[in-house]
Parts: structure tokens; sequence; C-alpha cells
């Protein structure tokens, strides 16, 4: 483990991209009829902006024209350190025919088998990355990731 490392570094807009672009999924929140919705999802980033695929339904609903949250997290050094982005901006849907084709050819594909015909691209606001240690248990161990458990 780094000694050095401040209990919470906030990381530049730049190191924060690279640790979006660095993992595949990530967490959507958005208000729905007055009451937050959490939805994982797989993204991928495309210049500066956040891209995934829908189907209709709440998330939808939650996106098109209203701000959004997205947050994406991970561990490093074995789990010793870990980091966490939250980009804040505008989700809309992509509807020009060449950004349609643009988009339908970036490496996204939903996990769902169900279809996902619509493509929704968060155009950012603000960036927040954070890198900090992980507190240890009482025999001096990383806490385990939800992953590991």
């Amino acid at each position: 483990m780094d000694e050095t490392l401040e209990p919470m570094e906030h990381l530049t807009v730049s190191q924060s991209w690279a640790l979006v672009r660095s993992v595949p999924i990530g967490r959507l929140a958005v208000v729905v009829d007055g009451k937050p919705e959490i939805f994982p999802l797989n993204h991928v980033v495309d210049r500066g902006t956040i891209v995934f695929r829908t189907a209709e339904g709440t998330k939808l609903a939650g996106t098109i024209g209203k701000s959004v949250a997205y947050e994406v997290d991970g561990v490093e050094g074995g789990g010793t350190v870990a980091w966490s982005v939250v980009i804040k901006g505008e989700a809309h849907e992509v509807a020009r025919l060449h950004e349609s084709i643009e988009s339908l050819e970036l490496p996204l594909f939903p996990w769902h088998r169900g279809p996902k015909p619509r493509i929704i691209r968060i155009d950012p606001e603000d960036v927040q990355g954070r890198r900090f240690t992980v507190t240890l248990t009482r025999d001096r161990t990383p806490a385990p990731h939800a992953s590991e458990e």
C-alpha cells in the first residue's frame, strides 16, 4: 500500500475519464415522478460523453432531456485503494441519422437479451473523481469488495 496516499485524493477530469473508460459498467441515477431510481448498466465513453442503450420504460423516461448522474467505481492495489467517479449532465436520445450510425458502430453490447433500440448520450456538465485508501478490518485486511463475497 502506498503510505503517501492522502485519505482522499481529488482526481483531475482527465484521470476521472480514464477510470470510467477502464470499467464496462456503472449506475445511472434518475428521478421519475419525483422519486429516485438507480439502474446498473454498461456504457462506452465516446467523445467525452457516456453512451448506453436501453428500451422503452422507466430508465428511458427518466433520461431524455433531463439531468442525470452516472457513477462508476472500482478498486486497485489488491483492494487497498478505491476510486469513484460521478458524472452529472443532461441526457438526450441519439436521433440524428449520422450520429445514430456512428453510435451503432460503438462497442456497446447490452447484457440483457431483450432489444435495446434506444441510444442515450449523457453530455457531462460536471465530472468529479476521487481516490482513497480502503478502511481495513480488525484483522488489518481490506474490507471485502462486493464482487468478492
